[in-house]
Protein backbone atom coordinates (compact mmCIF):
# COMPACT_ATOMS: atom_id res chain seq x y z
CA UNK A 1 0.00 0.00 0.00
CA UNK A 2 1.31 3.62 -1.30
CA UNK A 3 0.22 6.85 1.35
CA UNK A 4 -1.35 9.30 -1.06
CA UNK A 5 -2.85 12.53 -0.74
CA UNK A 6 -6.71 12.20 -1.03
CA UNK A 7 -8.40 14.26 -3.79
CA UNK A 8 -10.41 16.23 -1.61
CA UNK A 9 -9.36 18.68 0.81
CA UNK A 10 -11.48 20.29 3.12
CA UNK A 11 -10.32 22.88 5.82
CA UNK A 12 -11.30 25.77 7.91
CA UNK A 13 -10.06 27.82 10.93
CA UNK A 14 -12.64 28.49 13.73
CA UNK A 15 -12.84 32.46 14.65
CA UNK A 16 -10.83 33.92 17.39
CA UNK A 17 -14.02 35.54 18.59
CA UNK A 18 -17.29 35.72 17.43
CA UNK A 19 -20.65 37.38 18.43
CA UNK A 20 -22.74 35.75 20.94
CA UNK A 21 -25.84 36.58 19.44
CA UNK A 22 -25.35 36.78 15.72
CA UNK A 23 -26.25 33.24 15.24
CA UNK A 24 -29.37 33.57 16.33
CA UNK A 25 -30.39 35.25 12.97
CA UNK A 26 -28.01 34.02 10.72
CA UNK A 27 -30.71 31.83 9.40
CA UNK A 28 -31.76 35.15 7.98
CA UNK A 29 -29.14 36.29 6.47
CA UNK A 30 -28.08 33.41 4.57
CA UNK A 31 -31.33 33.36 2.62
CA UNK A 32 -29.91 35.19 -0.48
CA UNK A 33 -27.19 32.83 -0.42
CA UNK A 34 -30.24 30.05 -0.23
CA UNK A 35 -31.24 31.17 -3.23
CA UNK A 36 -28.71 31.07 -5.28
CA UNK A 37 -27.70 28.02 -4.16
CA UNK A 38 -30.76 26.16 -4.96
CA UNK A 39 -30.51 27.50 -8.68
CA UNK A 40 -26.39 26.54 -8.59
CA UNK A 41 -27.69 22.75 -7.55
CA UNK A 42 -30.12 22.46 -10.37
CA UNK A 43 -27.15 23.12 -12.48
CA UNK A 44 -25.27 20.80 -10.95
CA UNK A 45 -27.69 18.20 -10.97
CA UNK A 46 -28.00 18.86 -14.67
CA UNK A 47 -24.33 19.42 -15.37
CA UNK A 48 -23.37 15.59 -13.42
CA UNK A 49 -25.76 14.02 -15.55
CA UNK A 50 -23.34 15.99 -18.64
CA UNK A 51 -20.62 14.62 -16.55
CA UNK A 52 -22.04 11.04 -16.24
CA UNK A 53 -22.14 10.51 -20.09
CA UNK A 54 -18.81 12.17 -20.22
CA UNK A 55 -17.00 9.84 -18.49
CA UNK A 56 -19.17 7.22 -19.33
CA UNK A 57 -17.62 7.36 -23.57
CA UNK A 58 -14.41 9.28 -22.96
CA UNK A 59 -13.13 8.71 -19.25
CA UNK A 60 -12.84 12.28 -18.90
CA UNK A 61 -15.28 14.58 -16.94
CA UNK A 62 -15.10 17.90 -18.45
CA UNK A 63 -12.81 20.72 -16.88
CA UNK A 64 -15.28 23.40 -17.12
CA UNK A 65 -17.94 21.51 -15.86
CA UNK A 66 -15.64 19.57 -13.01
CA UNK A 67 -14.88 23.18 -12.18
CA UNK A 68 -18.15 24.98 -11.62
CA UNK A 69 -19.21 21.94 -9.95
CA UNK A 70 -16.36 22.08 -7.40
CA UNK A 71 -17.65 25.81 -6.89
CA UNK A 72 -20.78 24.57 -6.24
CA UNK A 73 -19.35 22.51 -3.33
CA UNK A 74 -17.20 24.88 -2.49
CA UNK A 75 -19.83 27.71 -2.13
CA UNK A 76 -22.20 25.33 -0.12
CA UNK A 77 -19.43 24.68 1.89
CA UNK A 78 -18.68 27.77 3.13
CA UNK A 79 -22.13 28.90 3.58
CA UNK A 80 -22.68 26.16 5.52
CA UNK A 81 -19.24 26.98 7.65
CA UNK A 82 -21.07 30.12 8.39
CA UNK A 83 -24.50 29.14 9.25
CA UNK A 84 -25.63 25.85 10.76
CA UNK A 85 -23.51 23.74 9.44
CA UNK A 86 -20.50 24.85 12.17
CA UNK A 87 -21.39 28.53 13.04
CA UNK A 88 -17.44 29.09 12.50
CA UNK A 89 -16.97 32.25 11.56
CA UNK A 90 -19.09 35.38 11.10
CA UNK A 91 -17.40 36.59 8.27
CA UNK A 92 -20.10 36.83 5.79
CA UNK A 93 -19.56 34.50 2.85
CA UNK A 94 -18.23 36.07 -0.63
CA UNK A 95 -20.62 35.22 -3.91
CA UNK A 96 -18.19 33.60 -5.70
CA UNK A 97 -17.66 29.83 -6.78
CA UNK A 98 -13.66 30.29 -7.08
CA UNK A 99 -11.59 29.59 -3.73
CA UNK A 100 -11.43 33.16 -1.64
CA UNK A 101 -7.76 32.78 -0.31
CA UNK A 102 -8.69 34.86 3.07
CA UNK A 103 -11.87 33.38 3.85
CA UNK A 104 -11.27 30.76 6.64
CA UNK A 105 -13.22 28.18 4.99
CA UNK A 106 -11.70 26.27 2.00
CA UNK A 107 -13.07 22.98 -0.37
CA UNK A 108 -10.27 21.98 -2.90
CA UNK A 109 -10.74 19.22 -5.33
CA UNK A 110 -7.62 17.50 -7.35
CA UNK A 111 -8.88 17.37 -11.49
CA UNK A 112 -8.53 13.97 -12.22
CA UNK A 113 -6.88 13.37 -15.70
CA UNK A 114 -8.87 9.74 -15.68
CA UNK A 115 -11.79 8.52 -14.41
CA UNK A 116 -13.02 4.73 -14.70
CA UNK A 117 -15.72 4.00 -17.29
CA UNK A 118 -16.91 1.65 -15.01
CA UNK A 119 -17.46 3.48 -11.52
CA UNK A 120 -19.10 5.88 -13.03
CA UNK A 121 -22.23 2.90 -13.82
CA UNK A 122 -22.28 2.08 -9.79
CA UNK A 123 -20.55 4.38 -7.51
CA UNK A 124 -22.69 7.29 -7.10
CA UNK A 125 -25.75 5.07 -5.53
CA UNK A 126 -24.30 1.35 -4.82
CA UNK A 127 -20.60 2.36 -3.64
CA UNK A 128 -21.69 4.68 -1.78
CA UNK A 129 -24.56 3.74 0.03
CA UNK A 130 -22.63 2.76 3.43
CA UNK A 131 -21.12 6.20 3.46
CA UNK A 132 -25.04 7.83 3.09
CA UNK A 133 -25.88 5.78 5.68
CA UNK A 134 -22.90 7.85 8.01
CA UNK A 135 -23.69 10.75 6.33
CA UNK A 136 -27.51 10.72 7.52
CA UNK A 137 -26.14 9.91 10.64
CA UNK A 138 -24.33 13.29 10.65
CA UNK A 139 -26.66 15.76 9.05
CA UNK A 140 -30.12 13.76 9.68
CA UNK A 141 -32.19 11.64 11.51
CA UNK A 142 -28.94 10.46 13.27
CA UNK A 143 -29.48 12.13 16.38
CA UNK A 144 -32.89 12.47 18.13
CA UNK A 145 -34.91 14.26 21.04
CA UNK A 146 -38.56 13.33 22.42
CA UNK A 147 -40.73 14.94 24.34
CA UNK A 148 -44.15 13.39 24.35
CA UNK A 149 -46.93 15.41 25.70
CA UNK A 150 -50.51 13.98 25.29
CA UNK A 151 -50.36 12.97 21.83
CA UNK A 152 -47.38 15.28 20.23
CA UNK A 153 -43.90 13.69 19.94
CA UNK A 154 -41.33 16.12 18.88
CA UNK A 155 -38.03 15.10 17.89
CA UNK A 156 -34.37 15.89 16.76
CA UNK A 157 -34.02 15.02 12.92
CA UNK A 158 -30.90 17.95 12.21
CA UNK A 159 -28.47 14.61 13.06
CA UNK A 160 -25.34 14.77 14.85
CA UNK A 161 -23.85 17.88 13.53
CA UNK A 162 -27.14 20.36 14.19
CA UNK A 163 -26.74 18.76 17.87
CA UNK A 164 -23.53 20.15 18.35
CA UNK A 165 -23.78 22.82 16.69
CA UNK A 166 -26.38 23.64 18.90
CA UNK A 167 -24.87 22.83 21.96
CA UNK A 168 -21.69 25.11 20.58
CA UNK A 169 -23.94 27.99 20.15
CA UNK A 170 -25.46 27.80 23.66
CA UNK A 171 -22.07 27.58 24.97
CA UNK A 172 -21.17 30.66 23.08
CA UNK A 173 -24.11 32.38 24.03
CA UNK A 174 -23.38 32.30 27.47
CA UNK A 175 -19.32 32.47 27.83
CA UNK A 176 -18.66 34.16 24.45
CA UNK A 177 -16.25 30.70 23.46
CA UNK A 178 -17.00 28.17 20.89
CA UNK A 179 -15.66 24.59 22.40
CA UNK A 180 -12.50 23.99 20.05
CA UNK A 181 -13.03 20.35 20.79
CA UNK A 182 -16.64 20.51 19.08
CA UNK A 183 -15.27 22.52 16.58
CA UNK A 184 -13.00 19.76 15.51
CA UNK A 185 -15.74 17.10 15.90
CA UNK A 186 -17.69 19.16 13.75
CA UNK A 187 -15.53 20.08 11.57
CA UNK A 188 -14.17 16.67 10.32
CA UNK A 189 -18.01 15.17 9.91
CA UNK A 190 -18.12 18.14 7.59
CA UNK A 191 -15.38 17.14 5.64
CA UNK A 192 -16.85 13.14 6.03
CA UNK A 193 -19.60 14.97 4.07
CA UNK A 194 -18.10 16.67 1.48
CA UNK A 195 -15.47 14.09 0.64
CA UNK A 196 -18.95 12.08 -0.03
CA UNK A 197 -20.52 14.60 -1.78
CA UNK A 198 -17.23 14.65 -4.48
CA UNK A 199 -17.54 10.88 -4.63
CA UNK A 200 -21.29 10.55 -5.38
CA UNK A 201 -20.77 13.85 -7.98
CA UNK A 202 -18.46 11.57 -9.95
CA UNK A 203 -15.52 13.78 -9.14
CA UNK A 204 -13.00 11.24 -7.65
CA UNK A 205 -12.41 7.40 -7.86
CA UNK A 206 -10.67 7.28 -4.39
CA UNK A 207 -13.13 5.38 -2.16
CA UNK A 208 -13.82 8.03 0.77
CA UNK A 209 -12.12 6.73 3.96
CA UNK A 210 -14.21 5.56 6.77
CA UNK A 211 -11.83 7.85 9.20
CA UNK A 212 -13.30 11.08 10.93
CA UNK A 213 -10.24 13.23 10.36
CA UNK A 214 -10.66 16.12 12.97
CA UNK A 215 -9.58 19.73 12.72
CA UNK A 216 -8.95 22.70 10.92
CA UNK A 217 -6.56 21.79 8.47
CA UNK A 218 -7.29 18.68 6.62
CA UNK A 219 -4.65 15.71 7.22
CA UNK A 220 -5.64 14.77 3.83
CA UNK A 221 -3.44 11.58 4.03
CA UNK A 222 -5.16 7.89 3.31
CA UNK A 223 -4.12 4.47 2.57
CA UNK A 224 -4.89 4.51 -1.69
CA UNK A 225 -4.80 1.62 -3.88
CA UNK A 226 -1.16 -0.58 -4.02
CA UNK A 227 2.42 0.06 -5.28
CA UNK A 228 5.96 0.53 -4.57
CA UNK A 229 7.74 2.80 -2.12
CA UNK A 230 9.64 5.43 -3.54
CA UNK A 231 13.42 4.40 -4.26
CA UNK A 232 14.93 5.39 -0.81
CA UNK A 233 18.17 7.57 -1.29
CA UNK A 234 21.35 8.07 0.44
CA UNK A 235 21.16 7.26 4.43
CA UNK A 236 20.17 10.35 6.18
CA UNK A 237 18.97 11.83 3.08
CA UNK A 238 14.95 13.10 3.12
CA UNK A 239 12.98 10.66 1.19
CA UNK A 240 12.24 11.12 -2.69
CA UNK A 241 9.68 13.08 -3.41
CA UNK A 242 7.81 11.65 -6.62
CA UNK A 243 8.47 14.51 -9.54
CA UNK A 244 5.09 17.68 -9.45
CA UNK A 245 3.37 17.66 -12.44
CA UNK A 246 2.62 21.08 -14.06
CA UNK A 247 -1.06 21.55 -12.54
CA UNK A 248 -3.67 21.92 -15.46
CA UNK A 249 -5.12 25.33 -15.70
CA UNK A 250 -8.46 25.54 -14.21
CA UNK A 251 -11.39 26.78 -16.19
CA UNK A 252 -12.80 30.29 -14.81
CA UNK A 253 -16.55 31.09 -14.53
CA UNK A 254 -16.77 34.69 -14.63
CA UNK A 255 -20.10 35.87 -13.14
CA UNK A 256 -21.33 36.26 -16.64
CA UNK A 257 -21.06 32.80 -17.71
CA UNK A 258 -22.17 30.98 -14.07
CA UNK A 259 -25.27 33.66 -15.12
CA UNK A 260 -25.71 32.08 -18.75
CA UNK A 261 -25.44 28.17 -17.33
CA UNK A 262 -27.77 28.93 -14.96
CA UNK A 263 -30.34 30.47 -16.61
CA UNK A 264 -29.63 28.05 -19.41
CA UNK A 265 -30.67 24.98 -16.90
CA UNK A 266 -33.14 27.11 -15.41
CA UNK A 267 -35.19 27.27 -18.82
CA UNK A 268 -33.99 23.95 -19.73
CA UNK A 269 -35.77 22.49 -16.70
CA UNK A 270 -38.77 24.47 -17.16
CA UNK A 271 -38.69 23.38 -20.74
CA UNK A 272 -38.73 19.84 -19.60
CA UNK A 273 -41.85 20.30 -17.74
CA UNK A 274 -43.11 22.03 -20.54
CA UNK A 275 -42.68 19.42 -22.73
CA UNK A 276 -44.45 16.86 -20.58
CA UNK A 277 -47.59 18.90 -20.33
CA UNK A 278 -47.68 19.43 -24.00
CA UNK A 279 -47.07 15.98 -24.95
CA UNK A 280 -49.80 15.13 -22.16
CA UNK A 281 -52.25 17.55 -23.85
CA UNK A 282 -51.55 16.27 -27.21
CA UNK A 283 -52.00 12.38 -26.03
CA UNK A 284 -55.41 13.77 -24.60
CA UNK A 285 -56.45 15.25 -27.25
CA UNK A 286 -55.72 12.69 -29.18
CA UNK A 287 -56.43 9.14 -27.93
CA UNK A 288 -58.88 10.64 -24.70
CA UNK A 289 -61.88 11.71 -26.55
CA UNK A 290 -64.68 9.59 -26.87
CA UNK A 291 -67.08 9.20 -30.37
CA UNK A 292 -68.97 12.72 -29.18
CA UNK A 293 -65.29 14.70 -28.57
CA UNK A 294 -65.56 14.89 -24.95
CA UNK A 295 -62.38 14.21 -22.82
CA UNK A 296 -63.76 12.74 -19.67
CA UNK A 297 -62.86 12.20 -15.78
CA UNK A 298 -62.80 9.03 -13.81
CA UNK A 299 -66.38 7.76 -12.23
CA UNK A 300 -66.64 8.77 -8.50
CA UNK A 301 -68.95 7.68 -5.78
CA UNK A 302 -70.43 10.70 -3.96
CA UNK A 303 -72.81 10.76 -1.12
CA UNK A 304 -74.45 12.56 1.36
CA UNK A 305 -77.16 12.32 4.29
CA UNK A 306 -78.45 15.46 3.61
CA UNK A 307 -81.04 16.67 0.67
CA UNK A 308 -78.71 17.97 -2.18
CA UNK A 309 -74.87 17.52 -3.39
CA UNK A 310 -73.03 20.19 -4.70
CA UNK A 311 -70.62 21.41 -6.16
CA UNK A 312 -67.48 24.22 -5.58
CA UNK A 313 -68.39 27.37 -7.02
CA UNK A 314 -66.97 26.99 -11.01
CA UNK A 315 -65.87 30.53 -11.71
CA UNK A 316 -65.75 31.26 -15.64
CA UNK A 317 -64.32 34.55 -16.83
CA UNK A 318 -62.56 34.65 -20.19
CA UNK A 319 -62.98 37.87 -22.01
CA UNK A 320 -60.74 39.77 -24.66
CA UNK A 321 -58.46 38.31 -27.82
CA UNK A 322 -57.92 34.78 -25.82
CA UNK A 323 -61.44 34.11 -27.16
CA UNK A 324 -64.83 32.98 -25.79
CA UNK A 325 -65.38 29.85 -22.99
CA UNK A 326 -67.16 27.85 -26.18
CA UNK A 327 -64.58 28.39 -28.46
CA UNK A 328 -62.10 27.37 -25.96
CA UNK A 329 -64.16 25.30 -23.27
CA UNK A 330 -66.81 23.83 -25.65
CA UNK A 331 -69.73 22.09 -23.85
CA UNK A 332 -69.49 20.30 -20.52
CA UNK A 333 -71.18 16.99 -19.72
CA UNK A 334 -72.22 15.91 -15.94
CA UNK A 335 -73.69 12.15 -16.26
CA UNK A 336 -75.15 10.63 -12.87
CA UNK A 337 -76.69 7.07 -11.95
CA UNK A 338 -77.98 6.50 -8.21
CA UNK A 339 -75.84 3.70 -6.97
CA UNK A 340 -78.41 0.94 -6.56
CA UNK A 341 -79.79 1.94 -9.66
CA UNK A 342 -83.36 2.54 -9.38
CA UNK A 343 -83.51 5.94 -7.23
CA UNK A 344 -85.19 8.73 -9.31
CA UNK A 345 -82.01 11.45 -9.68
CA UNK A 346 -82.15 14.99 -10.83
CA UNK A 347 -79.15 16.76 -11.64
CA UNK A 348 -78.94 20.26 -13.35
CA UNK A 349 -75.93 23.52 -13.21
CA UNK A 350 -77.53 26.95 -12.54
CA UNK A 351 -75.86 30.36 -11.36
CA UNK A 352 -74.11 29.93 -7.78
CA UNK A 353 -75.96 33.20 -6.68
CA UNK A 354 -79.45 31.14 -7.56
CA UNK A 355 -78.02 27.87 -6.37
CA UNK A 356 -77.23 29.79 -2.83
CA UNK A 357 -80.86 31.18 -3.16
CA UNK A 358 -82.55 27.68 -3.55
CA UNK A 359 -80.41 25.82 -0.94
CA UNK A 360 -80.39 28.71 1.68
CA UNK A 361 -81.39 26.73 4.93
CA UNK A 362 -81.42 23.69 3.40
CA UNK A 363 -79.53 20.71 5.06
CA UNK A 364 -76.86 20.12 2.02
CA UNK A 365 -73.49 18.81 1.69
CA UNK A 366 -70.52 20.62 -1.07
CA UNK A 367 -67.71 18.69 -2.39
CA UNK A 368 -64.63 20.42 -1.83
CA UNK A 369 -62.50 18.31 -3.35
CA UNK A 370 -61.42 15.18 -5.28
CA UNK A 371 -58.12 13.79 -5.27
CA UNK A 372 -56.59 10.42 -4.86
CA UNK A 373 -57.29 10.04 -1.43
CA UNK A 374 -60.95 10.37 -1.74
CA UNK A 375 -63.56 12.91 -1.88
CA UNK A 376 -64.10 15.45 0.67
CA UNK A 377 -67.19 17.73 1.87
CA UNK A 378 -68.22 20.41 3.63
CA UNK A 379 -71.61 19.87 5.29
CA UNK A 380 -74.34 22.73 6.07
CA UNK A 381 -77.30 22.78 8.57
CA UNK A 382 -80.68 23.12 7.73
CA UNK A 383 -84.03 21.31 7.09
CA UNK A 384 -86.01 19.72 4.08
CA UNK A 385 -86.16 21.99 0.25
CA UNK A 386 -89.50 23.88 -0.26
CA UNK A 387 -90.17 22.92 -3.43
CA UNK A 388 -88.20 19.65 -5.84
CA UNK A 389 -85.60 20.98 -7.48
CA UNK A 390 -86.78 19.85 -11.26
CA UNK A 391 -89.96 22.75 -10.00
CA UNK A 392 -87.52 25.56 -10.66
CA UNK A 393 -86.72 27.87 -13.53
CA UNK A 394 -83.01 28.49 -12.57
CA UNK A 395 -81.31 25.94 -14.30
CA UNK A 396 -79.40 26.27 -17.83
CA UNK A 397 -79.39 22.36 -18.16
CA UNK A 398 -81.23 19.71 -15.91
CA UNK A 399 -82.30 16.06 -16.41
CA UNK A 400 -83.86 13.64 -13.91
CA UNK A 401 -84.87 10.15 -14.12
CA UNK A 402 -84.31 6.91 -13.46
CA UNK A 403 -80.83 5.22 -15.02
CA UNK A 404 -78.03 7.22 -16.55
CA UNK A 405 -79.26 10.86 -16.36
CA UNK A 406 -76.86 13.46 -18.35
CA UNK A 407 -76.86 17.29 -18.80
CA UNK A 408 -74.78 19.24 -21.55
CA UNK A 409 -74.20 22.70 -21.70
CA UNK A 410 -71.93 25.11 -23.52
CA UNK A 411 -69.73 27.19 -21.04
CA UNK A 412 -70.46 30.46 -20.36
CA UNK A 413 -69.00 33.25 -18.45
CA UNK A 414 -70.15 33.71 -14.96
CA UNK A 415 -70.23 31.33 -11.54
CA UNK A 416 -71.45 28.18 -12.01
CA UNK A 417 -72.64 25.14 -9.17
CA UNK A 418 -73.59 21.73 -10.08
CA UNK A 419 -76.89 20.20 -8.07
CA UNK A 420 -77.43 16.45 -7.70
CA UNK A 421 -80.82 15.62 -5.51
CA UNK A 422 -83.35 12.98 -5.83
CA UNK A 423 -85.62 13.76 -7.74
CA UNK A 424 -88.65 13.76 -5.47
CA UNK A 425 -86.29 16.44 -3.10
CA UNK A 426 -86.29 13.89 -0.02
CA UNK A 427 -83.11 13.30 1.97
CA UNK A 428 -80.19 10.96 1.35
CA UNK A 429 -78.38 11.15 -1.71
CA UNK A 430 -75.86 8.29 -3.40
CA UNK A 431 -74.29 8.44 -6.84
CA UNK A 432 -71.89 7.69 -9.39
CA UNK A 433 -70.68 10.44 -11.58
CA UNK A 434 -68.69 11.95 -14.19
CA UNK A 435 -67.69 15.22 -15.67
CA UNK A 436 -66.49 15.78 -19.09
CA UNK A 437 -65.74 18.44 -21.82
CA UNK A 438 -64.95 19.24 -25.05
CA UNK A 439 -62.51 21.76 -24.78
CA UNK A 440 -61.68 22.63 -28.77
CA UNK A 441 -58.66 24.61 -27.60
CA UNK A 442 -56.75 21.72 -26.67
CA UNK A 443 -55.95 21.06 -30.16
CA UNK A 444 -54.15 24.57 -30.95
CA UNK A 445 -52.83 24.70 -27.06
CA UNK A 446 -51.04 21.31 -27.06
CA UNK A 447 -49.17 22.12 -30.45
CA UNK A 448 -48.53 25.62 -28.90
CA UNK A 449 -47.09 24.28 -25.69
CA UNK A 450 -44.94 21.69 -27.30
CA UNK A 451 -43.19 23.17 -30.03
CA UNK A 452 -42.42 26.61 -27.65
CA UNK A 453 -41.33 24.07 -24.99
CA UNK A 454 -39.06 22.27 -27.56
CA UNK A 455 -37.54 25.64 -28.91
CA UNK A 456 -36.75 26.70 -25.00
CA UNK A 457 -35.23 23.59 -24.01
CA UNK A 458 -32.73 24.05 -27.51
CA UNK A 459 -32.44 27.63 -26.03
CA UNK A 460 -31.63 26.50 -22.93
CA UNK A 461 -29.25 23.40 -23.65
CA UNK A 462 -27.00 25.73 -25.98
CA UNK A 463 -26.94 28.60 -23.45
CA UNK A 464 -25.19 25.72 -21.11
CA UNK A 465 -22.95 24.47 -23.99
CA UNK A 466 -21.54 27.56 -24.95
CA UNK A 467 -21.30 28.49 -21.01
CA UNK A 468 -19.15 25.46 -20.66
CA UNK A 469 -17.44 25.84 -24.23
CA UNK A 470 -16.34 29.21 -23.25
CA UNK A 471 -14.86 28.10 -20.14
CA UNK A 472 -13.07 25.43 -21.42
CA UNK A 473 -11.64 27.67 -23.90
CA UNK A 474 -10.73 30.62 -21.44
CA UNK A 475 -8.88 27.74 -19.58
CA UNK A 476 -6.52 26.15 -22.40
CA UNK A 477 -2.39 27.14 -21.65
CA UNK A 478 -1.19 30.05 -23.66
CA UNK A 479 2.14 29.72 -25.70
CA UNK A 480 5.21 30.84 -23.10
CA UNK A 481 6.49 34.48 -24.65
CA UNK A 482 10.09 33.41 -23.66
CA UNK A 483 10.14 30.21 -25.29
CA UNK A 484 8.17 30.84 -28.44
CA UNK A 485 6.89 27.25 -28.10
CA UNK A 486 3.41 26.15 -28.54
CA UNK A 487 1.80 24.31 -25.62
CA UNK A 488 1.64 20.42 -26.07
CA UNK A 489 -1.33 19.27 -27.04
Amino acid sequence: MSTATYPVRVDASLDDRLNRWLWLVKWVLVIPHLLVLAVLWMAFVLLSVVAFFAILFTGRYPRAIFDFNVGVLRWTWRVQFYAYGALGTDRYPPFTLDDVPDYPAHLEVSYPQHLSRGLVLVKWWLLAIPHYIVVGFFIGGGAWVANQAGDRVWTWGAGLVGLLVLIAAIVLLFTGRYPRSVFDLVLGMNRWVLRVAAYAGLMVDDYPPFRLDMGGDDPGTTMLGSGSPPPAGPVGAPPAQPPARPPEPAARWSAGRVVTATIGVIVTLLSMAGIAAGGTMMWLDRAERDAAGFITSDSRTFRTSGYALASETMSVHIEGDVGTPDRLLGDARVRVEASDGVTAIFVGVARSEDVRSYLGGVRYTSVTSIGPNGVRYTDHAGTAPARPPAELPIWAAQSDGTGTQSIRWAVENGDWTVVVMRADGTAGVAVRADIAATVPALDWLSVTVLVTSIVLFVLGVVAVVLAVTRSTVSAQPRPDPRSGAAPLG
